[in-house]
């Protein structure tokens, strides 16, 4: 619409030819397109994804990369993250040695894993463990799940035995054999219970007859560099909550070895019975305990909900409804595949050490596209009021396609792609638009009122309208190295050499090719006209730009003084 607009104000009000009026119209839209923002962010992600791709890391979905590097809360689960997929039997203990002692319980847990199958790391542990020779099938076997949190096995009528979590199993006989199995636990350990029951396996909670027969205990050795992992994170400012099916005191336990702050701070997901408790736990607790799939969803619901952006790692089934419930989810290549097919990443090589390398990337990505995409809206809101401006007060519009093809390769094209590929490992701060929308505004409004300067020079003195437009457009390349400037600091040695040999290239093609680019040779007149408005450029560049960084921070002490009484 404004480009038609324009098109009739240049020809039927001003009274220009065609072509004059086609080439000024043009010039206008131009300036309005961001036409390299695109191909720009396009790239740029594209190599993240190349890079990644070296680092063993796939990637599924473009746009997560920006996710990941705005997380600020990382979900876990304690195996595979925290500790080691590879689970060990430790101990065998009796808990009632003179009646099944220790050879006794290792031939029923014979029989029971011959007659499981090795679909889960503690399963694949137990099997390697209890290798004894199997002498009774089992006629029916209750494989384990993440709901009940024990599996089962019906050798006869009398003799059904369950394995899991002792508390889920024991239910109110638990304070019985609380103080040996948390005395367990507190070593981190994994601890399982085999019982003898009477009843209905299938009927939740277990009503039954229970006769505890022995504990076993497994260990995951935590990974060699979680520590460090962890501490990066924290150093970051990434919370991590550990979410697991595990007594939440053996978790926690793992996660205060594995350094995990915080970690001292555990709960057991059983007593969040409501959506309301799940709420005020997530940013309470550190370590969730006894975890069923539902729950692990509702918490990263619940942690979405207090605002923060959440990451979830998994490599079960069981976690794919929390894996697509967070803002971004990263999978395991070693674990189910349902689970890497729903996750935005994939570590290829199941190692949670390549994670702070994964988020540095996505830094580098989002911080670069956001420093040079403010390259590009200089002039995208420079051209846009100011074709509004000449179409409310009938003035020509100054610059022509060439001119603008000079100042956008040199001040916003070869610049934007060189930053938006340099390291940088800054953390992601604020909202992306509103970051660019305050750095471009400084040098769009030098430019506004420059330009503006210039044509009501060119009204009041009977300029030639060449001539003004080639004022303005070396007014514009000034302005746009001195954006560049800002956009480039702290300098380094690719910025400097970067905005030494734009300057430099910048005069020498104006010199050599001003026909190609619509410049013309000015007058002595003319010429101080430009030399004035060159001077002005700088200090008036420099008065915005700390006119806008002022507004800016006082606009936010006054949100973050408003959101504090509305929380009070």
């Amino acid at each position: 619409p404004i480009g038609a607009i324009m098109l009739i104000k240049e020809i039927s009000w001003l009274g220009q030819d065609y072509r004059e009026g086609i080439v000024s119209t043009v010039g206008a839209l131009v300036g309005m397109i961001p036409e390299g923002l695109y191909l720009l962010t396009s790239l740029a992600l594209l190599t993240s994804i190349v890079r990644l791709a070296q680092k063993k890391t796939l990637v599924h979905e473009m746009d997560c990369i920006e996710t990941l590097a705005r997380v600020d809360t990382l979900c876990v689960d304690k195996t595979g993250t925290v500790t080691e997929n590879k689970m060990t039997v430790e101990d065998v203990v009796p808990l009632m040695p003179d009646r099944i002692d220790a050879r006794a319980v290792e031939a029923i847990m014979a029989d029971y894993v011959y007659a499981m199958q090795a679909d889960n790391d503690t399963m694949i542990a137990l099997k390697k463990y209890f290798t004894g020779q199997a002498s009774h099938h089992a006629q029916r076997i209750y494989p384990f799940t993440s709901s009940k949190k024990f599996g089962a096995a019906v050798f006869s009528p009398e003799q059904t035995y369950v394995l899991g979590a002792p508390d889920v199993i024991l239910g109110s006989l638990y304070g019985k054999y609380a103080e040996v199995i948390d005395a367990y636990s507190e070593k981190g350990c994994r601890v399982l219970l085999l019982a003898k029951y009477s009843g209905d396996v299938e009927r939740m909670p277990l009503t039954g007859q229970i006769v505890p027969i022995s504990l076993i205990l497994l260990a995951n050795k935590i990974r060699e560099n979680a520590p460090e992992t962890f501490r990066f994170f924290a150093e970051q400012g990434v919370d991590i909550k550990v979410i697991s099916g595990d007594n939440a005191l053996a978790v926690s336990q793992v996660a205060l070895r594995a350094g995990i702050s915080g970690a001292e701070r555990y709960i057991d997901a059983r007593t969040l019975d409501t959506d309301e408790k799940i709420l005020n736990a997530a940013c309470e607790y550190t370590v969730f305990g006894r975890v069923t799939p539902e729950q692990k969803k509702k918490l990263i619901r619940a942690l979405r909900k207090k605002g923060r952006t959440v990451a979830m790692t998994g490599d079960g089934v069981n976690d794919v409804l929390a894996l697509k419930e967070a803002d971004c989810s990263i999978a395991m290549a070693s674990g189910s595949d349902i689970a890497a097919q729903a996750s935005h990443i994939v570590l290829l090589d199941s190692d949670f050490a390549s994670m702070p390398s994964v988020v540095m990337e996505g830094r580098r990505v989002i911080n670069n596209i956001e420093r040079s995409a403010s390259l590009y809206l200089t002039k995208n809101i420079f051209s846009i009021v100011l074709a509004v401006i000449t179409l409310f007060f009938t003035l020509p519009y100054p610059l022509e396609p060439a001119q603008l093809s000079l100042i956008s390769v040199l001040t916003i094209g070869i610049p934007s792609f060189v930053l938006a590929l340099e390291p940088n490992k800054s953390l992601v701060r604020g909202h992306f638009m509103q970051n660019v929308l305050y750095r471009s505004l400084p040098a769009a409004f030098t430019n506004l009122f420059m330009v503006i300067g210039v044509l009501l020079f060119y009204l009041a003195f009977d300029i030639p309208k060449d001539e003004m437009s080639t004022i303005c457009a070396v007014i514009m390349g000034i302005v746009g190295m001195l954006m560049l400037f800002t956009t480039s600091m702290p300098f380094n040695t690719i910025r400097r050499i970067l905005f030494i040999s734009m300057g430099a290239l910048f005069i020498i093609l104006a010199l050599i090719m001003p026909d190609f680019f619509s410049l013309v040779p000015l007058t002595f007149r003319t010429g101080l006209i430009l030399a004035v408005f060159a001077l002005m450029s700088i200090p008036s560049y420099i008065g915005i730009y700390r006119l806008i960084s002022m507004t800016g921070n006082a606009f936010k002490a006054l949100k973050r003084k408003f959101n504090a009484a509305r929380r009070a």
